[in-house]
């Protein structure tokens, strides 16, 4: 086999029809997408029904994180725009996917990140890739208010999802979806934190709809942690708290353009509890083998909700997004695990422990 056979194409090379860029725009890429859709039988056969389920796992793009699909854009079309820096405001997943980019670049990184809410394996990958990280004593949207007004005031460019190269480069996602199945699923369950993934996602569905690849539209699903649900409840969430960190937003930068994709899918948005994150997290290990971090568990954790709740009707297939890596929140996993147990140095202890004897 030769090794042209291996080759993958970068994902804006690959859908370049569908994004804005020209032959003056340089690639930064880190072999970003290609993430896989798994079929999950046994979590559908759990749920009952007609269900077909998938899970995307986006916690296999290059920093662990669905992010990358967004940032191999943003940073593509800063470097066009001969900025030397970025910056931006993050839980976490952000942050080291600017820092990782932003290193492929040559660009200098700042990250603001509220202080002790963010997972060690997040800040680590920021670290790790050189990023300035500034911790500050507040929440996300504190973080992101003093990014916004940095990068008003100086050369520095946002990559936050209010950069609008992101929402395009993080759209891709439906495209793979789309072109795996064949088609559009009947539903589309995505976690909603800041609300930029479940803009893209519905941008890109009715792209590849408008462009004669797909016949139907998706409903979007969108879920909020409990405690952290500013669209559902309707108002910002001044101290917003969550187990799943990624989430953990008060005032989402694109609540209006979330609205808008639940409105024109006829789709809705609601909320899950820590528990009920939890539990799922949990059960896409133990049934499917799948290790995501809680808020990538919010999706699947909305779609039992509702399927208990009799809202799939018939023969439908869902997508679920699974946003981010377990490795991202390894204190958290520890935590919700059996424990290790612990034994001397003695064949007939360990067996005996296996209940083998």
């Amino acid at each position: 086999m030769s090794p042209q056979s291996f080759k993958r194409i970068p994902l804006i090379e690959r859908y370049r029809e569908f994004l804005p860029v020209t032959d003056r725009t340089p690639i930064i890429s880190l072999s970003e997408g290609y993430t896989p859709l798994i079929k999950a039988d046994r979590l559908a056969s759990m749920l009952g029904g007609e269900l077909t389920i998938y899970l995307k796992f986006e916690g296999m793009n290059p920093t662990g994180s669905f992010k990358d699909r967004g940032m191999t854009m943003a940073i593509s079309k800063a470097v066009e725009a001969g900025s030397r820096a970025t910056i931006c405001a993050s839980t976490g997943n952000t942050a080291a996917s600017a820092a990782a980019y932003s290193a492929r670049a040559g660009l200098v990184c700042a990250v603001i990140l509220p202080r002790g809410a963010v997972a060690i394996g997040k800040v680590s990958q920021s670290l790790i890739h050189g990023a300035k990280v500034l911790a500050i004593d507040g929440n996300f949207d504190d973080a992101l208010r003093i990014t916004r007004e940095i990068s008003e005031a100086y050369p520095i460019t946002l990559v936050n999802s209010l950069n609008p190269y992101r929402i395009e480069g993080q759209k891709t996602g439906a495209f793979e979806i789309c072109d795996e199945l064949g088609h559009a699923p009947t539903y589309h369950a995505i976690p909603v934190g800041n609300a930029g993934n479940i803009t893209a996602y519905w941008a890109g569905y009715k792209a590849y709809y408008d462009a004669g690849k797909i016949e139907t539209l998706p409903i979007m699903l969108g879920f909020q942690a409990a405690k952290s649900a500013p669209i559902v409840d309707g108002h910002p969430i001044e101290n917003p708290e969550t187990i799943a960190t990624a989430i953990r937003i008060g005032n989402p930068a694109s609540w209006k353009q979330a609205v808008a994709a639940r409105d024109e899918s006829g789709g809705i948005i609601d909320k899950v509890t820590d528990e009920e994150i939890t539990d799922a997290q949990k059960l896409l290990a133990s049934v499917e083998g799948i290790f995501c971090e809680p808020a990538s568990a919010a999706s699947v954790a909305g779609v039992i909700k509702k399927a208990k709740e009799g809202f799939f009707r018939g023969k439908c297939d869902i997508v679920c997004v699974l946003t981010g890596h377990g490795l991202k929140d390894p204190d958290r996993a520890i935590k919700i695990a059996p424990p290790i147990i612990e034994l001397p140095a003695d064949t007939k202890a360990v067996a005996k422990e296996m209940k083998l004897v």
